[in-house]
Formats: structure tokens, sequence, C-alpha cells
């Protein structure tokens, strides 16, 4: 069910970033594993209740993927997500803008 090679790969990435032990680095990728389900059926939940069947991500994800949002795009909709690597499960709320609303980074 869990992908430990990535779960161990964040906690590694989160205990050289400094600031935490190796086991509050575990602990805090565990959370962030536990919390990717939840929060990917609030997206989708949000996505449906706002009537989009495009595909949908913030602006750091499609940044990631090599996009950026255009000049003046407001996010579609917000969703309060779970913060799992601050380790306290903490929520955040993320903007997500549509695959329509960017263009192929400069």
């Amino acid at each position: 069910m869990y992908n430990k090679r990535e779960i161990m790969l964040r906690a590694w990435s989160l205990y050289r970033k400094g600031g935490v032990s190796f086991a509050e680095a575990l602990h805090r990728a565990w959370t962030s594993a536990k919390a990717r389900p939840e929060n990917e059926r609030r997206i989708e939940a949000a996505k449906a209740a706002a009537g989009i069947s495009e595909s949908v991500s913030t602006w750091a994800g499609w940044k990631a993927e090599g996009r950026t949002v255009k000049h003046g795009s407001r996010a579609l909709f917000t969703v309060e997500l779970i913060h799992g690597s601050r380790g306290d499960g903490a929520t955040y709320k993320a903007s997500f803008f549509a695959w329509s609303q960017t263009e192929t980074a400069a």
C-alpha cells in the first residue's frame, strides 16, 4: 500500500535539510504518506463540486511540470490540505488552476 522507498527518500531529504533528528524526519515522512490519500480525496471532491473535468494542479505543481500559470488567472477552487511534512498534521489552503490556465514556461 505505501511505497516505503519513497518514504525513506523523503525522510532522508527532511533529515539532510537539518533541524530534526532522523527519527523525527521518518515520522514526518510517514505522516505525509498517510495524508496523501485524504488530500487526493479532498481535491477530487472540490474539483467535482466546481464542475471541472480537465486536469488541475497548484501553481508549484504546474511549475514542476514546466508550465506557468498565465498572468491574471484566478484559482478555480481552494482546498484545505493536510501538511504532513511539518509533523504536526497542520492544514493549509492550496489554490488550484486548470491546464487551460497555463502555458509552456519560457
